[in-house]
Formats: C-alpha cells, structure tokens, sequence
C-alpha cells in the first residue's frame, strides 16, 4: 500500500511528530509504504518561534509547492490528513480528493475547527466556519486524540471515528525511580504560546516552592517568562527532542496548568503522557482529557484554581510515597495504553480500512 502524508510540519512540529512522524517506522515494517509532504519547513518553524508571526511570501511559497504536488495524489492508495490540507482556505482540496475518489484519512489532535467557528473576523466564520466539517464529512476515516474532537466529527457526519490519544514511543522513556534532590523540582514542558499557563499559576507555584525550597524548571519556554515568574527561582532550558526524556526523569513533579476554554477542551494531554512515561507524577488542570488521563489513571491530581494548585502541590512535595504512587500507575498506563506500541497497529487497521 502506497500512503501519501500530507504533514503540517516536519519532525520540528510536536503536532506532526507525534500524530503521524513516529508511525512509520512501525508501517513501513508493516509494508506500507509512507511518503511525506510537508507543508511548512523547519526554516518556517525556526521564524514563528523566534518572531512569532508568519510571513506571506514564505507561506505562500509553502502553499504553492503544496498545490503542485497534489497533482501526483492519484498514485497513491490512501492520502494521511494532518488536519487540513491548506490552512485558511476553503476545502476545495479536499473535496477534489472526494470527487476523484481518492480515499484519505485526517487526523486531530487540535480543536482547529474553533480557528474558524469561533474566529473574531466575520469574514473569516463567513467562508470557513464550516470547513473542517466538510474535511471530516468527506474523509473514510477521522482519527480524533481525545473525546471531544471525536464528538464534533460525529456531528460533522464523519463516516468513521476513531480516537486514538497522542502517545510516546516507549522505548525511548525508563520510569525508574524518583530523583533524590536536594531542592525538589516542579517541571513543564511546552512551547512558547502554552507558557502563559504557567504564568497563570505563579502565586501557587511561590508559596509551595517558598515553603519547600523547590525550584521550577520550564523546557520549551521564552527566556522571557523569566521575568513574569518574578520572583521564583526558575530555569529555562531550550526544547530538544533528544533531551525531553532526561529533563523529565529529573523532575519531582509534571505539571499541564490551562485555562477552561474551548481550544483548551481540545488539547490531548500530551505533556501528562510524557511525564508519566517517566513515572513523575502530575497536577493537571481539569480540562478536557486531562479528566481522562488523571483520574482514570490514578497518576496525579487535578487542579481548579489556585487554591487547588497550592494544596495539590503541598501534598505531593511532602510526601514522597505518594509521588512514587501517582508514577508507578502512571507508568503502567502508559505501558498498557498511551504508547506507540500499543497504538501503532490501531494506525495500520485504519489505513486498511480506508483503501477498501
């Protein structure tokens, strides 16, 4: 079976690493074979994360050599959807995919579909407020990371859901045991547009760590957010994915602070799954699939509000034997579900079904 991957991002782009990137391995083992189209190039990623906006000519550059490759589709049994094939603008690629009966599956780990319905232009919910229904109406399958990207694909009239939650590969991570540190350390992993939820607990993060002689420990963040966490001893370190795994075995405790929003309900946990990987145990905010991963795992506490944020993590930096409870049950979901292992051949199957 030839697949055609029409990725968002290359292995730069978490969203495309870990929902498709990481698979293929595992598929071309398997005997499909998997050719990547990537849309934006690491040098377009390295420019909105250090200035943080887009240009239009590269991107315009992107779209084109998109467009033109597009016309090779028709070789290929099954085209693989990273969410859309051309970001803000109507689906009349995927429609075409349709009508020249070319199968393809798309794939959300995001709630993009609020990029659009609950945009602030008029103009904008006008056009393409029901885009992504149109993507998901017209795919054999919709592969969705968490409950609520599933629900609005249901509603869409998608002809097949499937969710299958952002997952680790598991060889690459070691539970082992928890670190004996002289000061204990609280850590976050994410990029520059989710540091704001941090920032959102600072007065919980000051009283625990004051009280504990605790520090706090960001991967992916701007060396900015320093000075909004005035006051707090925290360290940035700069995101690699070759040292997301020893940064996180050195932590006492994974945090996923967010906000109850609409986007927010979309997001699939995936920092949670990486601590837990690790066997730290985690504070999440209850949002979305967070619910999901922490009380049905038994892998941490979930946090309303600052309140909440404060007596979570007073609990857990007190008492060591709970911390080492909440990962060693982390650890085995991870083992028995949020792994690339385990999912990998759920990807196969969908892939078979679709060229039927």
């Amino acid at each position: 079976m030839k697949i055609l991957l029409l990725s968002k991002y290359s292995r730069m782009g978490a969203s495309s690493r870990l929902r498709a990137l990481q698979f293929l391995p595992f598929l071309e083992k398997e005997g499909l074979t998997v050719e990547v189209n990537t849309l934006f190039d690491d040098r377009y990623l390295e420019r909105l994360y250090k200035h943080g906006g887009r240009s239009f000519l590269p991107t315009l550059k992107c779209y084109f050599s998109r467009f033109l490759f597009l016309f090779t589709v028709r070789s290929y049994d099954v085209v693989w959807i990273e969410k859309e094939i051309f970001p803000f603008f109507p689906a009349f690629a995927e429609r075409l995919l349709k009508f020249f009966r070319v199968p393809y599956v798309v794939d959300y780990d995001d709630a993009i579909f609020h990029n659009y319905n609950l945009s602030g232009s008029l103009l904008v919910r006008k056009l393409l407020g029901s885009k992504i229904d149109v993507v998901m109406r017209h795919a054999e399958v919709v592969v969705a990371g968490n409950s609520y990207l599933a629900e609005y694909a249901i509603k869409a009239g998608a002809l097949k859901v499937e969710i299958i939650p952002t997952v680790v590969d598991h060889s690459r991570y070691d539970g082992g045991e928890l670190p004996h540190h002289d000061k204990l350390v609280i850590g976050w992993i994410g990029s520059p547009s989710t540091e704001k939820y941090v920032v959102k607990i600072k007065t919980a993060l000051m009283a625990v760590c004051e009280n504990y002689g605790a520090r706090v420990v960001l991967m992916g963040a701007s060396p900015g957010v320093i000075a909004e966490l005035d006051g707090l001893n925290v360290e940035v370190l700069p995101w690699s994915e070759d040292s997301e795994t020893a940064f996180i075995k050195q932590l006492d405790i994974g945090i996923m602070p967010l906000v109850d929003g609409f986007w927010e309900k979309g997001k699939c946990g995936y920092k949670l799954i990486q601590y837990m990987a690790c066997g730290v145990p985690v504070v999440a905010s209850p949002v979305g699939v967070n619910v999901d991963i922490v009380d049905g795992n038994e892998c941490g506490m979930l946090a309303a509000d600052i309140e909440d944020w404060r007596r979570c993590l007073d609990k857990l930096l007190n008492d060591r034997a709970l911390r080492v409870f909440y990962g060693g049950k982390g650890l085995r979901a991870v083992e028995n579900t949020f792994s690339l292992q385990v999912q990998a051949p759920r990807i196969r199957d969908i892939f078979m079904h679709a060229r039927k």
